[in-house]
């Protein structure tokens, strides 16, 4: 199902296919749509091309987490805490290490 919005979007990134923002934007998108194995592709290359982009670490780690693959959100999160602290982004920081809590205290 292509909604008007992801139609826009993957237009945008013909045109910069390595844009951290829109490449982001196309897996909330996917995920909205609860399309979660083209939002985890999505995902996954943004991590490719961008890992300094921090805000991809938690919605990742979370989407692992729906998908029921604890091992993976976790080492997600660690990834996440690496790059935010490498990046001096305290917030980030801050809710990575939160949510890895949460989710170990759900363990």
């Amino acid at each position: 199902m292509m909604t008007q919005r992801m139609i826009d979007l993957m237009k945008l990134l013909e045109d910069d296919p390595n844009d951290s923002f829109i490449l982001f934007a196309i897996a909330k998108e996917y995920e909205s749509l609860n399309m979660l194995d083209q939002a985890l592709n999505y995902y996954l290359t943004l991590q490719r091309t961008n890992p300094s982009y921090v805000g991809l670490y938690y919605h990742l780690a979370k989407l692992y987490e729906e998908l029921g693959k604890v091992e993976d959100a976790l080492n997600i999160y660690d990834e996440g805490i690496f790059m935010a602290g490498k990046m001096h982004d305290q917030h980030a920081l801050a809710e990575l290490k939160n949510a890895r809590t949460n989710l170990e205290l759900m363990m």
